[in-house]
């Protein structure tokens, strides 16, 4: 792999990881095209660790709090707010782990055919215009399990390239009844554990990613990715906060269409 490519692949994460198009979906999409099949699954994993960093730096007051409020059990019976915040570390731990489940089942499906990719470009666009006309206005620190079920299934089908994770979690969070940035909030959040699960399971990919890969390009691209995904996280805040998520449909459908009829 070049630097050029890298730089392409780089891209093209540090935008679609955020930006409710499927990160996965275009990853595997070009790779097609640029004849990179025989790239390691890990190098895209560890362009999602870039974005992983990008999102601790964005989210850090609130990944503090849900961090500091395990210091703060002794006021666990006493103090609302520390039951709240607990109570958010518990349903992210369950929204993790029906994720980690359905994860394991679509992992094994081992999607690599562009057209069910398309296929699933058009499922995600669809989605995401339909969240144009839902509403929600729970916040953070007042989410149920409701919402953490429902958004934990909603991220494993994420795992499937060319279904948006964040556009299917966010909006699944605004159906449950989350607020627009309260979804955006904790469907960003969960995805901590989800890439650093994903990263150990694949670990042993890394030697050889070496054989395809050079060091430096994956130091290149790593430092790629998290500059463009910070600019894009920052975006997509933006948009959510603006009511126009849904405008992302009109690139995915089309896209999707387009794929069927001319794409490989």
């Amino acid at each position: 792999m070049s630097f050029l490519q890298g730089f392409i692949l780089s891209v093209i994460q540090g935008i679609a990881e955020f930006l409710p198009i499927s990160s996965s979906g275009h990853l595997l999409v070009v790779r097609n095209f640029m004849n990179l099949e025989d790239a390691p699954v890990i190098f895209d994993i560890l362009l999602h660790f870039a974005t992983l960093v990008v999102i601790v730096v964005v989210f850090r007051k609130r990944i503090w709090s849900l961090i500091k409020v395990l210091f703060e059990l002794k006021n666990l019976k006493t103090d609302n707010d520390v039951k709240q915040r607990f109570n958010v570390v518990l349903f992210i731990l369950l929204s993790t782990f029906i994720t980690a489940v359905m994860g394991v089942f679509i992992d094994g499906l081992e999607i690599s055919n562009p057209k069910i990719v398309y296929s699933l470009f058009i499922f995600t666009g669809s989605f995401l215009f339909v969240g144009k006309y839902l509403k929600g206005s729970v916040d953070f620190t007042k989410m149920g399990i409701k919402n953490s079920v429902l958004i934990g299934i909603s991220q494993g089908i994420g795992v499937l390239p060319g279904v948006s994770r964040s556009g299917i979690t966010i909006t699944t969070g605004v159906f449950s009844g989350l607020s627009r940035e309260a979804a955006s909030e904790y469907s960003f959040i969960i995805s901590i554990p989800a890439i650093v699960g994903a990263v150990v399971l694949k670990i042993g990919e890394a030697e050889a990613l070496l054989d395809v890969v050079s060091l430096p390009v994956v130091i290149f691209s790593l430092i790629v990715t998290m500059f463009v995904g910070y600019f894009s996280l920052k975006l997509l805040l933006k948009l959510l906060n603006s009511g126009k998520f849904h405008y992302f449909s009109f690139y995915l459908i089309p896209l999707g269409i387009l794929g069927l009829i001319w794409g490989k």
